[in-house]
């Protein structure tokens, strides 16, 4: 996780970065990397990385390759790798993921399953 935790941090390693004074409400679709840094309300769908900033605020339901969270959370999230929540992160939300990486400090009330990669 330590390599992901350097890609959440150094922005310009990320493709695409929605910045903390913007609030935005629909479907995002994206292949590479984004970072929400800012409110968002909606769907996401990537095979890439979604980033969750610490100044961020999201509901949605999203569908991802991997899926970082800093901020807050709430909403589905199913990622077809891994589910990252980071310290002071909350994640109000269910989770479905093959991988689950939850580091001390962070609130999470929901529900998570846990399944093979390839199913």
């Amino acid at each position: 996780m330590i390599e992901n935790n350097e890609i959440v941090e150094d922005e310009n390693k990320i493709d695409t970065v929605i910045a903390d004074d913007i609030e935005f409400r629909g479907k995002v679709i994206f292949k590479n990397s984004l970072k929400i840094k800012g409110i968002f309300e909606g769907k996401i769908e990537t095979d890439g990385h979604l980033i969750i900033g610490r100044e961020a605020d999201v509901s949605s339901e999203i569908k991802a390759g991997i899926v970082s969270v800093n901020g807050n959370v709430s909403g589905r999230i199913k990622a077809s790798k891994c589910i990252e929540l980071f310290n002071n992160s909350k994640a109000n939300c269910d989770l479905l993921a093959p991988s689950l990486y939850i580091e001390k400090g962070c609130l999470f009330n929901g529900t998570c399953i846990m399944k093979e990669k390839n199913e």
